[in-house]
């Protein structure tokens, strides 16, 4: 016999509904948010048409070979992660002797197939970027060229652009960019080369010895960086969901940075800024990615939240510039993320207080509200989370328009058949290509809280309504707490999130929370009880609405 619609116990007032199989799935359930949220989950047929035309050509119809450096014969591979379908970048990389290094980032040359003005580039132009939700995309390109001919698959002779560097330790010596022809060897994923920079895997030629030389030009740029006084530390884990073949969540996995995450991301960083320098120098018209310095009260915030959790800061200067202020956020962030590990690995060694991810939810959070968000701009005002001081977004033109736009930038500095962007156009494609990012984000959390939702009340299901969860507070609000939470035990920030009410905080007369000035202490004026910004908590789950990712909680020893 099946469980009840509603289950409630003696003990406390719990509400999940049952059995989460009789129910739509997970994956229903996102594709019914995505369409709430006006996603069109498809392209009218013309587009479809003219993207699965341009597909069939092949190479030959798109690719003015005269201009085109040929690069077939570099040994080069992809990175990504393994349920990857679109690749837009490969690398190839030599040893040059005495420090030096050349690396090869290769973007796959959309703006080939996409000619400015068509119906694909009219249709990316208005969804400005692909949305990624648990188990399903909606993308900015029709698939026939995002998981076909601009995919830089392996075996596949694609079109490209490429942009050359010759780096002396992390100095750019030399950067050149060309229109490409290139063949990927090899399709790897993350957790593969990690194995092989651990030693457990042997890398294959003839990408091994690329590979190798990539690693030492990526630890090179990686140490550099974090010497510049305003780049940001920061290393926030994010869910992974695996799905059955009926659409539920499987398994949640929690991806933090690796080695070879950050391996492409420095090769990356490196070709962003090459590119916005050499526009910037040009002065051709672009989209840079800008991120402001933090004000100057932004960071005396931050310094008074952090001493407020005990969490060591730097000192602070009386009328400090905003040039002070973003050196100041740099050394922050750097100061928190050691006492996130410190913690951390104190809370592994012995049986602690401290929560075992060493609060780096709410930590990080912290950090990351007190800056500005980044935005596109044809005004070059620098990065300041990365102390970059021209930087543009132009590896990946397969999801994002602004670095379709930076690429016709740039060939119009390498080809004449290329137009440069039109100045007066893009003070306001920066406005709607931000605002399409920031709306891109909430849907893609929203659709994390369903995925993690649907997945929470299939262990309840199965392990029972009482299940006690180990919890870490990662915001606070005078109603509440937010924790995110997860099975006893678990080394890493939990998976799952959930409110905690003040209604249900107290363990036993009713007592009144008030919120400090910080916003990091909720303190009960009877009991003297306080609950922290990164404080673990033993939690149990009050109610879910899996579809709208909502998960209510109450204390284990409520």
């Amino acid at each position: 016999m099946s469980p009840p619609p509603t289950k409630r116990t003696k003990q406390r007032d719990t509400r999940v509904a049952w059995p989460p199989e009789k129910r739509q799935s997970a994956k229903q359930a996102l594709e019914a948010m995505m369409r709430e949220r006006g996603l069109q989950r498809r392209f009218d047929k013309p587009v479809e048409r003219e993207a699965r035309r341009a597909s069939e050509q092949g190479l030959d119809a798109h690719a003015d070979f005269a201009s085109r450096r040929d690069l077939r014969s570099l040994p080069t591979f992809t990175i990504d992660p393994v349920c990857a379908r679109d690749f837009d970048d490969a690398i190839s990389a030599e040893r040059l002797g005495e420090g030096r290094v050349r690396v090869y980032v290769h973007i796959a040359d959309v703006a080939a197939y996409a000619p400015a003005g068509s119906l694909v580039d009219r249709e990316a132009r208005r969804r400005a970027t692909s949305v990624y939700v648990p188990g399903s995309v909606e993308p900015m390109l029709p698939q026939a060229l995002s998981n076909k001919a601009c995919s830089l698959l392996p075996g596949k002779d694609r079109l490209a652009v490429t942009v050359e560097i010759d780096l002396h330790g992390a100095e750019v010596a030399h950067a050149s960019f060309h229109r490409s022809l290139i063949r990927s060897d090899v399709r790897l994923d993350y957790e593969q080369v990690d194995r092989i920079f651990a030693g457990r895997e042997r890398a294959q030629e003839p990408w091994g010895e690329p590979l190798a030389a990539a690693r030492e030009a990526s630890a090179a740029l990686e140490q550099a960086r974090a010497k510049r006084g305003g780049a940001l530390t920061l290393d926030q884990p994010e869910p992974e969901f695996v799905f059955d073949k009926q659409g539920n969540v499987s398994e949640v996995l929690q991806r933090t940075q690796t080695e070879s995450h950050r391996l492409i991301e420095h090769l990356m960083i490196a070709a962003n800024e090459a590119v916005a320098r050499c526009l910037s120098e040009r002065r051709i018209p672009c989209l840079y990615r800008v991120h402001e310095r933090p004000t100057v009260e932004s960071v005396e915030r931050l310094v008074d939240q952090l001493a407020s959790l005990g969490v060591p800061t730097p000192p602070m200067q009386k009328g400090m510039s905003s040039t002070q202020a973003a050196e100041l956020m740099g050394e922050i962030s750097r100061r928190v993320e050691r006492h996130i590990r410190t913690v951390a690995k104190r809370a592994r060694k012995k049986d602690s207080a401290a929560a075992p991810s060493g609060g780096r939810g709410a930590l990080t959070s912290l950090v990351l509200r007190a800056l500005q968000a980044a935005y596109y701009s044809p005004k070059n005002l620098g990065h300041s989370g990365l102390g970059s001081g021209s930087y543009c977004h132009f590896t990946s033109p397969i999801r994002r328009y602004p670095d379709l736009v930076c690429h016709r930038a740039l060939l119009s500095t390498i080809v004449h058949s290329e137009r440069a962007p039109r100045g007066g156009e893009l003070p306001d494609l920066g406005i709607s290509t931000s605002e399409r990012e920031r709306e891109a984000m909430k849907i893609e959390r929203h659709g994390d809280d369903i995925a993690g939702s649907f997945a929470l009340e299939q262990i309840l299901f199965e392990s029972g309504l009482e299940q006690v969860f180990a919890g870490e507070i990662v915001g606070l609000i005078s109603a509440g707490a937010f924790i995110a939470f997860g099975p006893q035990g678990a080394k890493d920030l939990p998976p799952y999130e959930g409110m905690l009410p003040v209604r249900r905080m107290s363990t036993g007369e009713r007592d009144w929370w008030e919120l400090n000035p910080q916003g990091t202490i909720l303190h009960g004026e009877r009991s003297g009880a306080t609950l922290r910004l990164g404080d673990p908590i033993a939690v149990v789950v009050h109610r879910i609405d899996a579809a709208k990712g909502r998960v209510d909680l109450s204390r284990a020893d409520g």
